[in-house]
């Protein structure tokens, strides 16, 4: 069975996302649908991905001058390039998938950033937007002087980190009652009347028949409650980090090519 590979260009990553999900929605698979873009490529290879020999590399030499351009330029101002292997009885119903998603017309950038190759014809279907590009079931098979090469592709675990809110704390100050007690000791003074029998004969000559009043004044102590304030504490609110070492597992693919010879060799075996 040969394979296509379907190409298409978004100028958003949400465009190109919906085309992910509709393509996943259509029946291919997740495995056979890689997005390029700056987030799924590191520093160097978003600078790298401006540049026409990038694209030739990922897609094959095959691919006009003016398309690589086009998607270098996309990428670089934050779009994404959508890659689908699909096997050739599948590429019409996958190119109609993406063409409902707004993919860029290739031609038609490429003509107005002014970089349309020379006596390229305008293309009126739906490839104008989504190209196909034809490879064998081992991979993309291209001839040079020396024979036939197949490419092997290897996929590469790339870790980024970003941001994510983990949580509130919420500090409060606010204001309690409680119960408390303390001990005063209060002193009292109050008059006392004591008699006493006088048996002195003497002290007839000191008799005043006169009227007297004598006052004593009469006190006692009560408890006075008065309150005072002071800082007692401090609550410090800041920030503190602290690093952890993660471990990221997934499954990276990468293809590989198996020699098996036939012919004389066996030809020697059952001599």
């Amino acid at each position: 069975m040969a394979y296509e590979k379907v190409v298409a260009v978004f100028d958003t990553s949400e465009h190109a996302q919906n085309a992910v999900r509709a393509l996943k929605a259509g029946g291919f698979s997740t495995d056979e649908i890689s997005v390029v873009n700056n987030d799924t490529l590191d520093d160097r290879g978003a600078k790298v991905a401006t540049e026409t020999g990038f694209w030739h590399r990922l897609f094959g030499s095959d691919i006009d001058l003016h398309e690589a351009k086009v998607y270098g330029h996309t990428v670089g101002g934050g779009g994404s390039v959508v890659t689908l292997r699909a096997p050739d009885t599948l590429v019409k119903k996958a190119v109609d998938i993406l063409h409902t998603q707004n993919p860029v017309d290739v031609n038609q950038r490429a003509a107005s950033l002014g970089i349309l190759a020379a006596g390229a014809a305008p293309v009126t279907s739906a490839a104008a937007n989504v190209a196909a590009r034809t490879a064998s079931t081992a991979g993309n098979v291209i001839r040079d002087k020396d024979g036939e090469v197949i490419r092997l592709a290897e996929e590469q675990l790339n870790v980024g980190k970003r941001q994510v809110a983990a949580g509130m704390t919420r500090v409060r100050r606010f204001v309690s009652e409680k119960p408390v007690e303390a001990q005063v000791t209060l002193h009292e003074e109050h008059a006392s009347v004591a008699r006493r029998a006088v048996s002195d004969p003497s002290y007839i000559r000191d008799i005043d028949w006169s009227d007297r009043t004598i006052e004593v004044a009469e006190t006692s102590e009560e408890a006075v409650v008065s309150k005072s304030a002071r800082v007692v504490e401090e609550v410090v609110v800041g920030k503190e980090g602290t690093d952890r070492v993660e471990t990221v597992k997934d499954k990276v693919r990468r293809q590989q090519v198996e020699v098996e010879r036939q012919g004389i060799e066996q030809n020697k075996k059952t001599a």
